[in-house]
């Protein structure tokens, strides 16, 4: 099982000094994080997309394209590549390239964003935002898929004889997430190609989670990519410990208090209660995350947002340490032991893909599992568009 960080690259005032970082420092900061936790031993560095203040990662590939030359095995990935306001276009060249310069150690989580003003900022109607990420993705998986593309949609100029380069490492396209909080119709695309979904149920009741990824699940199953209890799912989570749980109480709590995103809300007692946010000892953190499987079942990979709420970044070192020490240890030992075998423990690998496509045995899964899915009834000589069939299933 995979366990890593996520950050939202918020710029928020450290409440116990009154100072926040200018751009400059909060970026070399997400550097830091993400070596750091390439050495702590972590698996997955990922970055979210924000095009307004107060966060700085409007541009993931460039900030992980740097990553790739300064890490060693962590897996580089997005939190949300934003697949409504992006050209498919331009996204199939950005990662593409990160794939190659990562060596395959990378992947992307495709979401529609939580920004309402981003549409317009990019001349798009967020009332066609579900419609948006139907079609600009199943571009997006032809322009990877395919050497020469002809194309036309309802969303951007068509395309006639349109090569994307650089081509996908190995002729194999990164592994891709689609992550939602609240949108069925993601997780029902999701299903429908056989990728991964992740529910990054950070603000979310536990109920909430479990009905979503129930429902990927059981639509992954429909549409014939395996079990139900084989589909590739991520959960996000966040916490702070501390060795005793009044001391990570008494530390974290002036930041919840303060943070833009639930200060001066609920309590975060409150919060705790009804949210994966867990305040605490490690034991406890184990305790909280330990227990998800029993409501979604195995799953893949659990990401943690840490670097956020203005925390120095000396605090959330030490946060990485924490948990690569003393919380992934004991929640890999807890899912690994108890995890079914014909489960997959991780998602695929660029290896396992590649040999998969290369039609090898020994890839760890079956070929169709490593390759990432295939669409159900996919015929190009039919002259049928993969987008007309998963907008049907999406409206319905």
């Amino acid at each position: 099982m995979q366990f890593g960080i996520f950050t939202v690259s918020d710029i928020t005032t450290d409440p116990t000094t009154g100072r926040a970082p200018t751009d400059a420092e909060r970026l070399r900061a997400m550097v830091t994080i993400a070596r750091h936790a390439d050495q702590a031993g972590l698996d997955v560095f990922a970055t979210g997309e924000h095009h307004n203040p107060p966060f700085v990662a409007s541009s993931p590939t460039t900030l992980l394209g740097y990553l790739a030359g300064v890490t060693r095995s962590i897996v580089l990935s997005t939190a949300t590549t934003l697949i409504t306001t992006n050209d498919p276009v331009k996204i199939a060249e950005d990662y593409a390239t990160l794939q190659v310069l990562a060596d395959g150690r990378m992947d992307l989580m495709l979401g529609r964003g939580n920004t309402g003003p981003v549409y317009p900022w990019f001349g798009k109607d967020i009332r066609q935002g579900v419609a948006l990420a139907v079609e600009n993705y199943a571009l997006l998986r032809r322009l990877w898929r395919e050497d020469v593309v002809d194309w036309q949609g309802n969303f951007r100029t068509p395309l006639q004889g349109f090569t994307a380069t650089p081509r996908p490492l190995d002729g194999v396209p990164p592994f891709v997430w689609h992550g939602s909080i609240r949108s069925p119709e993601i997780a029902e695309q999701a299903a429908y190609y056989g990728d991964g979904f992740l529910h990054n149920n950070i603000f979310w009741p536990m109920e909430h989670t479990k009905q979503m990824v129930a429902y990927y699940r059981q639509r992954f199953e429909h549409y014939g990519h395996g079990r139900a209890d084989q589909a590739i799912v991520g959960l996000g989570g966040q916490f702070f410990a501390r060795k005793s749980s009044q001391a990570a109480v008494a530390e974290f709590r002036p930041y919840f208090d303060n943070a833009p995103v639930y200060g001066h809300g609920p309590s975060m007692e409150e919060f705790t209660a009804q949210t994966p946010l867990t305040v605490g000892s490690p034991q406890q953190v184990i305790d909280r995350y330990a227990a998800m499987r029993e409501e979604v079942g195995d799953y893949q990979r659990q990401l943690f947002l840490i670097d956020h709420a203005g925390l120095p970044l000396k605090t959330v070192l030490e946060q990485i340490d924490i948990l690569a020490e003393e919380i992934v240890p004991a929640l890999r030992r807890e899912n690994d032991s108890a995890r079914p075998a014909h489960v997959p423990s991780d998602p695929p690998s660029h290896a396992e893909r590649a040999a998969a496509a290369r039609g090898e045995h020994g890839a760890g899964r079956t070929g169709e599992q490593a390759a990432g899915g295939h669409v159900p009834g996919e015929d190009r000589w039919t002259g049928r568009r993969a987008e007309d069939d998963v907008a049907t299933e999406v409206g319905r």
